[in-house]
């Protein structure tokens, strides 16, 4: 086998190998009593292979760069997760969100796991889709999406830099429609272990072919295009997991004889360090206005 061909291979297999292996991760712990343990050591260790496998097969060699903003980047995610964490476990949401459940849905609770977990992502990937693109298609949202948009490279780090109240926009959307299914725990805990996972393995800068998964999934490959600088090929491709509502609505993206873009990110003026980014939004026409007078300014001097 030459050594193109072992490449090809290896690039084929890592996206679904990987989404596998941490699937695989999950159930041992879960078969063993231990849900929250298991999902912990597949995301740590699907952390420490992404690391090592941008630095070994980048998809973008200059992606590699610093940019100035892995403060930001952990500081976004880790207030938003601990925000989810306050507001479930401390903040009582829990019994809301039981309130919702109606206790006599419709759910098919006799089908098989695997079967009840699709059929999950499926429902949370409507409500997914249409806030993620309301986020790009309804001007007052897109301050605090572009927050996430700002970023000139995609890699695993930046994968859960958004504003808190892009995050509790996409809670909010998604997980009603789950608990007013009547979904049962153990298939939402499912939904969000997948959920981690691809959400990594989207932004990841590791050279991968997912070829026929694109048609489905929400790949490296396919969310690089969402990431493209013009709207015409960023407002494409919102699925979180699935890319099965932009195939009914028509915001699929994949063309046939390009690559996504080697240069992403947005024209927006957004801050450099992470107060002035969640700041950001409740100013935002003042910040772009004084973005547009400084080359006028330059220029003048």
């Amino acid at each position: 086998m030459t050594d193109s061909t072992k490449n090809y291979w290896i690039d084929l297999a890592l996206w679904p190998g990987l989404l596998l292996l941490c699937i695989a991760i999950t159930a041992f712990g879960i078969a063993h009593g231990e849900r929250a343990a298991g999902f912990a050591t597949a995301y740590a260790l699907l952390v420490v292979a992404l690391w090592r496998l941008e630095r070994v097969l980048p998809h973008q060699q200059d992606w590699l760069r610093d940019d100035g903003q892995m403060w930001p980047d952990l500081l976004h995610t880790a207030v938003s997760k601990a925000a989810v964490f306050l507001l479930v476990i401390v903040g009582g949401a829990q019994g809301w969100f039981d309130a919702l459940r109606p206790g006599h849905g419709w759910w098919p609770g006799h089908w098989p796991l695997p079967l009840q977990v699709a059929l999950a992502l499926a429902i949370a990937e409507f409500g997914f889709y249409w806030a993620h693109r309301v986020s790009h298609e309804w001007a007052p949202m897109w301050p605090y999406h572009a927050i996430h948009h700002s970023v000139r490279r995609l890699w695993f780090f930046n994968t859960g830099r958004f504003h808190l109240v892009d995050t509790a926009r996409s809670l909010l959307f998604s997980l009603p429609l789950l608990l007013a299914a009547d979904t049962p725990q153990p298939v939402l805990d499912w939904v969000s272990a997948i959920t981690a996972f691809v959400g990594l393995l989207t932004h990841c800068n590791v050279r991968m072919r997912t070829g026929l998964l694109d048609l489905l999934f929400t790949t490296p490959h396919m969310h690089r295009w969402h990431h493209a600088p013009n709207a015409e090929e960023g407002n494409t491709n919102y699925g979180e997991n699935l890319l099965l509502w932009d195939r009914v609505f028509g915001t699929w993206y994949r063309p046939a004889n390009r690559q996504p873009p080697r240069v992403i990110g947005i024209a927006d003026r957004v801050p450099d360090d992470y107060v002035g980014q969640v700041l950001a939004p409740f100013h935002w026409r003042a910040i772009q206005a004084e973005a547009r007078l400084r080359p006028a300014r330059s220029a003048q001097d």
